[in-house]
């Protein structure tokens, strides 16, 4: 058998295969690009050290997707990177996103990567809403287990039997389980389906939105930004517990950044994406500056023509998502 022969070529070869999905299905159950990659690495050691107990009575793949989720689940739970969702008292006016201050982006260029290819039923689909940053942000409230088996039954299309071999449960306990995560994600999602995303990567509306935001940021025109938000609009900036609620709020704390004897200077703005969501990559040049300095990541979620969310992230991601840091 090729995965237990020993030659460490070979495995490699075969586990790289899988690289990608792996990463994709660690992001998922960390909410963390950064630590994805650490546990996909994580996750090929220790299935070469562990070669031997692979008995072929599941996929290759299968076996590392038990692998990489107990990496993930061993990460959860150690002291030094516990992560517990903590709630201010102001809860009506609080985000998901606002509660998970680990949450990054995931950048389209590589979940393009990850997708199933042509005749790969079992793949685990990433053109969906279970990787867009609503769904991240709200499954990281669900403990570590739970967020494992919802993961696995919901996502990944593992039976009640496969997820409970791959965690070590019972199968009423994984049903049981399910059934409360299940419970615990629709608290925590916008109550229509419609309100969180489609299905499929950004449409040529959002897109349309999306270059009008680019061209208003390089602009600095916040009239043209308050015909982009909708009155209801937030923005919430991670890993800063910041909610900013409404048109207005937005619109004000944006000001000084761009109007006025404050502002930061000129502007640049590159199109990106991000979870299959429209995303804009700034840059600024502040004055006696020579060149854009990469500021921010804004990824944008849009429904009916107007931006309802837009999630803002640092510069830290800038050589995943291929942008320059600057221009």
């Amino acid at each position: 058998m090729a995965v237990r022969s020993g030659d460490r070529a070979r495995f490699a070869e075969l586990a790289e295969a899988y690289r990608h999905e792996l990463q994709v299905h660690c992001y998922r159950m960390l909410g963390s690009f950064a630590d994805a990659e650490d546990m996909v690495q994580e996750t090929m050691l220790r299935a070469w050290r562990r070669r031997e107990t692979f008995e072929g009575r599941s996929t290759f793949r299968a076996w590392l997707y038990r692998i990489a989720t107990n990496a993930c689940l061993d990460l959860l739970s150690g002291p030094a990177r516990s992560r517990e969702i903590t709630v201010g008292m102001e809860t009506e006016s609080r985000s998901p996103f606002a509660e998970v201050p680990w949450l990054q982006p995931y950048p389209d260029r590589l979940l393009d990567l990850a997708a199933p290819a042509q005749g790969e039923p079992d793949a685990v689909a990433v053109a969906r809403e279970t990787i867009e940053l609503a769904y991240l942000a709200a499954i990281q409230h669900l403990p570590p287990r739970q967020r494992a088996v919802l993961i696995l039954r919901d996502v990944a299309g593992w039976s009640a039997e496969e997820t409970s071999g791959a965690l070590e449960l019972s199968v009423p306990a994984v049903k049981s389980t399910l059934q409360r995560a299940r419970a615990t994600l629709r608290r925590h999602l916008p109550e229509r389906r419609s309100q969180w995303g489609p299905a499929s990567a950004p449409s040529e509306a959002e897109r349309a939105v999306l270059r009008r935001y680019l061209d208003a940021s390089v602009a600095g025109d916040l009239s043209e930004f308050a015909k982009l938000l909708r009155e209801d609009a937030r923005q919430t900036m991670p890993p800063a517990s910041l909610v900013y609620d409404g048109r207005t709020a937005i619109l004000d704390m944006w000001r000084p950044v761009m109007e006025g004897p404050q502002a930061w200077g000129e502007w640049k703005a590159l199109e990106t994406y991000a979870n299959r969501q429209p995303a804009v990559a700034s840059y600024v040049r502040r004055a006696g500056e020579p060149g854009y300095i990469a500021v921010n990541l804004d990824v944008l979620r849009v429904a009916d023509g107007l931006i309802v969310e837009i999630t803002t992230f640092g510069p830290e991601l800038h050589d995943a998502f291929g942008l320059p840091g600057r221009l």
